[in-house]
């Protein structure tokens, strides 16, 4: 209007604590009273409970020549709540946070008026604005007493830096944009640039700061990210005509065919003819879709966004009926026999099998009929070859359909190991596995002969995924127990805590998150007239009787027997209800389980049988095909059915119980209450997955059959109220968590993994036994080259080896072994002459100073290395040492690193662990001179933690008056408690070492210094090795000005180690390694030990070089007869300094005879002792002898690279 100002930009934020993750808001404007224009508002899982509008809204302000009356108005609005998709209610008082603190705080402490429901509204004074100015509106759902928290941004600049990447403006209106609503997540306490405006402070943030986390973001959804959902079957119906025209619908009965506003590719096979695998009618192949045909299917897909992969049929069907339903899907749901055999692998041989006589006894009636006996050879080879095949498809067309920085989300178990094979071609993608069947025991799951390839694969992803948290459960307790991985919670990127297990330097995250159903699709389909015309169909076809519905696929995991027996109990002891009931048994085919299908079918048919002839017409049994039972027809059953059964003894995800609640959702309203039905009951058995998220339903155990009869009278007998009661309470999660909601959760987990700069993956292994390591940046194979061009130039060199793993097999990687060692019924191992070849030249060379750094004992150190000359031993992690000595007669002096003390310590500590000892099966007690270990490597693993838990806080109790150290080692690590003195490790005897190196060098300080190790004991030694060559870097760098170095990553353990700096020269440099490419705090590797000591060996050539040979360059240095007398007559190197070679008279006649510049093998024959005419003068340097600047001896260089390999 003319008279009406320019307008304002505000953004509303409300707080609803009280709202379900189901529920929508609405903005809705008091001059809209038929909610026309409404404007809805969004949350995220990282902001909720605060829900935004996607955009600023443009509020119209009144003019300035106005009067003061109008200047007065306000702009009054409320919230409308909607649920599954429909009006639901107004905002009311219950609304408001149940924190009374919060309330009063923000109303000034005034108590909330008596407003009606009509004259609920938010006012905001339009006097307090100023046009083209922006703001934001916080709320508190159900609190509208006391002035508006309105927060200011101050001038349009800032504005559009803050704002103009996370919204779009399209005028007056508000659409969600391609951006994040983290900006309005934020708390506004936070936000202290902005001006306050308004009387009232705003509403303090839901979600509390988390100090162990310092880089807190937001994780946030946009329209801008990617994402490749991978399937074995794409989410679509495939039709063909006669005219050869392909045409395709969305299957919406498919979890995975929900819409989202993410850039989303789906990944899969088609079904069309022959998908299974299998043979038509007469032997008449069905290959699937013809080669020729299969471009136009792709174009057919194209517009759904959907990219096939084409596997050949027989293949396909090897992997699919072969491998994943007879061989994973038993073990998945628990199930596993020795004693059962599969006679039928084809379909066409089911009807034959039907007369076979090895049917269920009565003894077994109930239980599964399992597939053949598992193993690595044979039929099962076959099948685990094409599994892998296919997955090897796959990877082929995701990483064709992948763009950078697209997230990867695989569902099912036929995907297991896809994620090992994407890894390599694309590991910086975030994958996510999901898996929608349960996951077994580790003792089921580890009767696989494939068990630790799957288990890697799935480790390969970076999220896990499973329905309920006991599956994860078991998932986590595999990997414990089979390949000995830790988990537990991780600090996630958002300020929370993730569950995570730890897998080579690397945390895959483990969600537990139902899935739902889709309301909005649901109630459309209730509105069909085929689908209310079969309902009433069916009422009509058993009018006054309450009908019972089940629908199961024919497999004995469905537990159809179990419920036949209920209902046959329940007959007999109420037979007045036999005329008034009806069960409605739908079976699906199941022929992929062949003999299993077969013999649950011939089983039903005479159940129902039985039951009938006894009680005509109680039973309505019928099979069909699965595309016979689609979502319309299961909803037209369901619709009609007054109870619901779903009984399985075994199953994954089944959304059958949560279609049926919204089917009758209606029966909570009171129209719904007039229909004289009793409906709305759900029979579940508590081995179905929506059990834990069902809590309405009558949960029963379908073995127990008294139980399962009981609820049958439960349900026909059950009151109004409690029926209602129970409807309401299953309609909660029903209409709270949605498909979208679901899936919104997953991937939010899955891109809040953070693959930081810091770290670096590398792959290593082969095949599937493929994993991706997560090491520090920097961490890289050893660099020879380098090393030996520094160990050259160095004066003073200090090398520390570890002994077992590094340059030498290590005994303790098998556990017989170890055992056998510890209890001295097997030598150790001990090592070679080419080993101590390579340590006796290394210690010849007056410039090194070696040590051997081991665990062992210092008299099983000593009789295998005392005898050469020059070399340092430590034992026992450093508690003694032995100094180098050039005499290797006699005994080692050992010296320890601290004084030692009282040892009564250990007779306590032994007695302790005597008792822990005799009741933990597979531990021991280790002793050594100055330590005690409790070793539990051959105990179960979780009970020999618990148990090494608990010694090791009794010990601490104990022995809290002595000065000693508890250590506990988990699994990875050998899983021990040990007892030690206090202060011993390797890196406090890597310290001790380097200030009293001086003494044993002559009295110069350490110019280099080299450490290598293997385990988790010598990591202490890497780390403080590495810090002191940091320190000596940076000092370098700050006197030329630079900036520092970045900090050495998180594996290494920072100390002090300021005390070594006087024993280092300014041009120190470190070089640690580890044996194994694993993460460590060494900043570089060597893959084993051989390659270990091939390294060493070729330093100790390279010092041995140093003593015997001379160059060119060397050669012109010498000057005077006796010099070259002494060199051409003995074939032997001067015996005197470098620096009178270089400086001065060698042969000490200054006037002599001596060489030329160049000289032939002639001249050089002829008579040495002729003086020449002219007379040279002493050069005082080789620079000024050669008549030369600056000399580059990069031929030499090239020289010494060639040697060294």
């Amino acid at each position: 209007p003319t008279e009406s100002g320019c307008a304002a930009l505000i953004s509303f934020r409300v707080r609803c604590e009280k709202l379900g993750h189901g529920d929508g808001v609405f903005l809705s404007r008091s001059d809209d009273p038929n909610m026309a224009r409404l404007i809805p508002l969004y949350t995220t899982a990282t902001n909720y409970p605060w829900y935004s509008t996607s955009s600023p809204l443009a509020v119209t302000l009144p003019s300035q020549e106005l009067g003061e009356d109008e200047k007065q108005k306000v702009c009054s609005y409320r919230y409308a709540i909607y649920r599954a998709g429909k009006f639901h209610r107004w905002e009311e008082h219950s609304d408001a946070p149940p924190d009374d603190d919060v309330a009063m705080d923000v109303t000034h402490q005034q108590p909330p008026p008596s407003t009606s429901p009509d004259n609920f509204y938010h006012e905001i004074p339009l006097k307090m604005l100023v046009e083209g100015e922006s703001y934001i509106v916080n709320d508190l759902l159900g609190v509208v007493s006391g002035p508006p928290a309105i927060d200011h941004v101050n001038t349009q600049t800032a504005r559009v830096r803050d704002a103009s990447g996370l919204f779009s403006r399209s005028g007056s209106g508000a659409t969600l944009s391609t951006g994040s609503l983290s900006a309005l997540g934020a708390s506004p306490a936070t936000t202290a640039h902005r001006k306050k405006v308004g009387f009232a402070t705003p509403p303090p943030a839901y979600h509390n700061q988390n100090p162990l986390v310092s880089n807190k973001r937001n994780v946030h959804l946009d329209s801008t990210d990617g994402l490749v959902v991978v399937s074995a079957f794409l989410p679509v119906h495939l039709h063909r005509s006669d005219t050869g025209e392909w045409s395709a619908d969305w299957d919406y009965e498919a979890l995975l065919s929900m819409q989202t506003h993410l850039r989303v590719t789906r990944v899969g096979t088609v079904k069309w003819r022959g998908w299974h695998g299998n043979h038509g009618v007469a032997g008449s192949p069905e290959g699937g879709v013809p080669v020729s045909e299969r471009a136009k299917v792709e174009d057919c897909l194209r517009p759904f966004n959907c990219v096939p992969v084409w596997i050949e049929t027989s293949q396909f069907g090897q992997m699919y009926n072969g491998f994943c339903k007879g061989v994973l899907w038993p073990i998945l749901h628990n199930v596993t026999s020795v004693y059962s055999s599969r006679k039928g692998t084809k379909i066409e041989d089911i009807r034959d099998m039907a007369s076979d006589e090895d049917q269920f006894s009565e003894v077994c009636t109930d239980d599964v009929a399992q597939g053949p006996i598992h193993g690595d050879g044979g039929k099962e080879a076959e099948l685990w070859s094409a599994y892998t095949a296919v997955n090897r498809h796959f990877a082929n067309t995701v990483v064709q359909c992948f763009n950078e920085g697209d997230m990867v989300w695989i569902h099912g178990f036929h995907l297991m190991v896809l994620p090992s094979y994407l890894i390599r071609r694309i590991p910086m993608a975030k994958v996510g596995l999901f898996l929608h069947t349960p996951f077994p025991s580790s003792e089921i799951f580890r009767t696989v002969w494939c068990r630790e390839d799957l288990l890697r694969g799935m480790l390969n992803a970076d999220q896990v995924g499973f329905h309920l948290f006991e599956y994860g459960r078991h998932f986590l307790t595999c990997c414990r127990r089979l390949l000995g991985l830790n988990y537990g919670m991780i600090p996630d990127a958002s300020g929370g805590f993730n569950l995570a297990i730890e897998s080579n330097g690397r945390h895959v995250t483990i969600t537990s998150i139902h899935a739902g159903v889709e309301p909005q699709v649901l109630n459309q389909i209730l509105t069909y007239n085929s689908t209310l015309e079969k309902a009433y169909a069916i009422r009509q076809q058993y009018q006054g009787k309450i009908v019972f519905c089940a629908i199961d696929r024919l497999e004995s995991l469905k537990g159809i027997p179990l419920k036949l027996l209920g209902l046959e109990r329940f007959l007999q002891r109420c037979p007045e209800w036999a005329d008034k009931i009806v069960l409605i048994q739908v079976g699906i085919s199941a022929f992929e389980r062949f003999d299993d299908y077969v013999k649950t079918k011939k089983e039903v048919l005479e159940m129902v049988t039985k039951l009938n002839s006894q009680w005509p017409g109680c039973v309505q049994f019928e099979e069909c095909d699965e595309s016979q039972m689609r979502l319309q027809q299961r909803m037209a059953l369901l619709r009609a059915a007054d109870v619901v059964l779903v009984t399985p003894i075994r199953d994954g995800l089944n959304l059958t119980p949560l279609e049926f609640t919204l089917a009758h959702q209606d029966a909570l309203l009171p129209i719904g209450r007039n229909d004289g039905r009793k409906r709305g009951v759900c029979i579940l058995s508590e081995f179905s997955s929506c059990t834990r998220v069902m809590r309405g339903a009558l949960h029963v155990n379908p073995w127990k059959v008294a139980e399962l009869a009981h609820a049958y009278h439960q349900a026909v007998t059950m009151s109004e109220d409690e029926r209602l009661r129970r409807l309401s309470t299953a309609s909660e999660f029903v209409t709270r968590v949605t498909t979208q909601r679901w899936a919104l959760a997953v991937m939010l987990d899955l891109k809040g993994v953070t693959k930081a700069d810091s770290v670096q993956y590398s792959g290593a292994g082969l095949g599937l036994g493929y994993r991706l390591l997560g090491m520090d940046t920097g961490f890289q194979s050893l660099d020879t080259n380098a090393v030996a061009k520094q160990f050259k130039n160095a004066r003073s060199r200090l090398i520390l080896l570890d002994y077992g793993g590094t340059i030498l097999r290590n005994d303790n990687l098998d556990h017989l072994t170890r055992f056998q060692v510890v209890k001295q019924v097997r030598a150790p191992s001990l090592p070679t002459e080419s080993i101590i070849s390579t340590l006796k030249d290394l210690c010849a060379d007056k410039k090194n100073v070696v040590f051997v750094v081991s665990g062992k004992e210092r008299h099983s150190l000593a009789k295998t290395l005392n005898h050469i000359p020059n070399l340092g031993l430590a034992a026992e992690h450093g508690m003694f040492i032995s100094w180098p000595k050039s005499k290797v007669s006699g005994k080692r002096v050992w010296e320890t690193i601290v004084a030692q003390q009282d040892r009564s310590w250990r007779s306590i500590a032994i007695s302790i662990m005597e008792v822990y000892t005799s009741r933990t099966h597979g531990s021991y007690i280790e002793e050594t001179e100055m330590k005690v270990l409790w070793q539990y490597r051959d105990a179960d693993p979780e009970f020999g933690y618990l148990q090494a838990r608990e010694l090791e806080d009794h010990l601490a109790n104990v022995l809290r008056s002595f000065s000693v150290d508890i250590l506990h080692g988990g699994v990875e690590e050998g899983g021990y408690v040990e007892v030690r003195p206090k202060g011993v490790n390797k890196g406090v005897l890597a310290m001790h070492v380097i200030q009293h190196c001086s003494q044993i060098g002559g009295g110069q300080k350490l110019d280099f210094a080299l450490v290598m190790g293997d385990d988790h004991c010598d990591e202490p030694m890497l780390s403080v090795v590495r810090q002191i060559g940091r320190r000596a870097s940076n000092s370098r760098r700050a006197r030329r000005g630079e900036d520092p170095l970045n900090d050495l990553p998180a594996s290494v353990t920072l100390v002090d180690v300021s005390s070594c700096d006087d024993f280092i020269q300014p041009e120190f440099e470190a070089v640690t390694c580890t044996v194994g490419k694993k993460p460590s705090a060494a900043d570089s590797y060597v893959h084993d030990v051989d390659e270990a000591l091939e390294f060493l060996e070729s330093l100790a050539r390279l010092t041995s070089r140093v003593h015997k040979y001379y160059s060119s360059v060397d050669l012109r240095s010498f000057d005077g007869s006796s010099a070259v007398n002494s060199f051409v007559d003995n074939h032997q190197p001067v015996q005197t300094s470098w620096g009178s070679a270089f400086g001065g008279s060698i042969g000490g006649n200054n006037s002599g005879t001596g060489f030329t510049r160049s000289m032939s093998l002639t001249e050089m024959g002829g008579d040495l002792g002729e003086t020449h005419q002219v007379e040279r003068k002493v050069s005082a340097n080789l620079n000024e002898f050669l008549g030369m600047g600056v000399i580059e001896d990069e031929e030499e260089a090239e020289d010494d690279d060639a040697f060294f390999f």
